[in-house]
């Protein structure tokens, strides 16, 4: 960090969700950046916004400032703020040759929502690598957290995440991630819509029921990647949010299986 983190200070900025949300959806909303910790309970902190669908009605949002955008390296363990990127958390694996980072390469976002939604790519997921967390209440061992796939029973907010070192880092797993990830929609999108139900997958689902590819509006289930809603234009939320709906009412008739977003709408 070049400053001392004791001279950030909470601010407001305005945010321009159908910009700055990744499937270009939302409204303009004034955010509390979070510099300081403390309880904020009267907010919803996003990272960059990745896998959300943001209505007008919105709670208050927060997100974390500078203070929380950092990479430290002690002894056997990597010090991240959640703020940081993933795009420079994984540029500081390979500069370093530091093993198991290596699916972040193309996984938008920042590291405070990364941890939360234990994200990753199939059974490579975050919660593999970490050591402990910190929120306000201090560090917590990841042995004391419940998680499972895609998700985190994690209630306050993380402002740092400790990994564990290991040596090595794999150009070839890297290029291998870059290749899995090339192959979803490069449009805008909040990633995976739905989890994957145990045993299946929730693309061959959606395909299933007549889904892939199908649109309202400007949203559509993309035919390249039937799991991905995506934004062809200026798609809206009432349309995206019928699609997610009919997808779950069609899949629940014809396979009796209740499908749970992985997107999370506000």
């Amino acid at each position: 960090m070049s400053k001392d983190k004791e001279e950030y200070k909470n601010y407001f900025k305005e945010i321009d969700f159908s910009k700055y949300s990744s499937i270009h959806i939302g409204p303009k909303a004034e955010v509390l950046v979070i510099n300081e910790m403390g309880d904020y309970s009267n907010y919803v902190i996003l990272g960059r916004a990745n896998n959300v669908l943001i209505s007008n009605t919105h709670p208050n949002f927060a997100v974390l400032g500078e203070a929380f955008d950092y990479i430290r390296k002690e002894d056997n363990l990597l010090y991240v703020g959640c703020a940081t990127k993933s795009g420079k958390l994984l540029s500081y694996a390979k500069k370093n040759d530091l093993a198991n980072l290596e699916f972040l390469g193309k996984l938008p976002g920042s590291l405070g929502g990364l941890v939360k939604m234990n994200a990753g790519l199939k059974e490579w997921e975050i919660f593999n690598y970490i050591h402990s967390i910190k929120t306000k209440d201090g560090y917590i061992k990841k042995e004391d957290i419940e998680y499972s796939y895609r998700e985190t029973k994690i209630d306050t907010i993380v402002y740092e995440v400790v990994f564990n070192i290991e040596y090595g880092f794999s150009k070839e797993q890297a290029e291998l991630f870059k290749q899995m990830r090339d192959n979803q929609p490069q449009i805008p999108s909040a990633g995976s819509c739905f989890k994957n139900p145990k045993g299946d997958f929730a693309g061959r689902l959606i395909e299933a029921v007549g889904l892939k590819g199908f649109k309202k509006g400007e949203m559509g289930f993309s035919e390249k990647h039937s799991n991905f809603l995506v934004n062809y234009g200026k798609g809206s939320f009432e349309d995206a949010l019928s699609l997610i709906n009919l997808a779950k009412q069609r899949i629940n008739d014809e396979f009796n299986v209740e499908i749970e977003e992985e997107i999370i709408i506000y």
